[in-house]
């Protein structure tokens, strides 16, 4: 966590997510790169004249407003002594930010989520979602105000496919750097039942050859009418600090589910959520 990426679009959710983002800075002793995203309408480049966004009155004024912005934000006492770069590029934003994380070689991106509901809702049709579907490192989302993250309990979901067995390494890598007990979650639904026994040994052969110490993880086999409901219930049963998920590139965190959330699910997703890439 030595490089930290941070979009804002200077929202009460973004800051929330800087909060973190400051906190494990001032832990872990890392950089903080705060990048804000400045998407002007086409309209306003004329490309017949070979505009230039960055020359227009348009774009000069965005980017005074912003860095005024930046210059409140800094003088927040959360950020005093922190290391902190900040960045504002005229880019689609999901595609920005990849772009800036690559460039940058960030270790962990850690976004607010507008999402309103749900466990999938605070991805989808969002640019945490998009940001998500395409990031090659793990990404935090957080959706509320957290003054202290510490985390004791971290919740990691998986169907135990040991072709994925890579994102266990990652889960235990982040858990082991919080100092939190990290705790493996298999959810056994109706439609795809297999019995506890058969669960048990399907999480013990994902730890296997995982390069992961399988002694200090603690395995759960839960029960629920579907996968997202399951992760839901069983982290706040836990009380669990944060919750992590993989995600397929090409199909974004919607693969973790099959079928639709229903109306009972639009229950609160406040915990924070990292996902890894598949």
């Amino acid at each position: 966590m030595k490089k930290i990426l941070v979009p804002t679009d200077f929202s009460d959710q973004a800051e929330n997510a800087l909060k973190v983002a400051a906190q494990l800075a001032r832990k872990f002793d890392s950089e903080i790169y705060l990048l804000h995203m400045l998407e002007l309408p086409l309209q306003l480049i004329d490309p017949v004249q070979g505009s230039n966004a960055h020359n227009l009155p348009e774009s000069i004024f965005f980017m005074k407003l912003a860095h005024q912005r930046f210059s409140k934000l800094m003088a927040k006492p959360y950020l005093k002594d922190l290391k902190v770069k900040e960045t504002v590029l005229f880019h689609q934003a999901f595609d920005g930010i990849k772009e800036v994380s690559e460039e940058r070689q960030c270790d962990l991106i850690v976004m607010g989520s507008h999402g309103a509901s749900g466990f999938k809702e605070m991805f989808i049709g969002s640019n945490t979602e998009k940001v998500v579907r395409s990031s090659t490192i793990p990404v935090l989302v957080i959706k509320k105000d957290q003054p202290e993250f510490n985390i004791k309990d971290f919740v990691f979901a998986t169907d135990a496919n040991e072709a994925n067995r890579h994102t266990l390494k990652h889960a235990d890598e982040i858990a082991k750097k919080l100092s939190a007990n990290l705790h493996l979650l298999f959810i056994n639904t109706p439609n795809n039942f297999i019995t506890s026994t058969e669960a048990y040994e399907m999480l013990e052969r994902f730890i296997t050859g995982s390069q992961v110490d399988g002694d200090k993880i603690k395995l759960h086999v839960y029960s629920d009418t579907s996968v997202e409901k399951g992760i839901l219930n069983f982290a706040r049963n836990l009380d669990a600090g944060l919750i992590g998920i993989s995600t397929h590139g090409r199909k974004g965190i919607a693969h973790f589910f099959n079928g639709s959330i229903s109306e009972d699910l639009v229950n609160h997703a406040n915990r924070p959520v990292v996902t890894f890439r598949i």
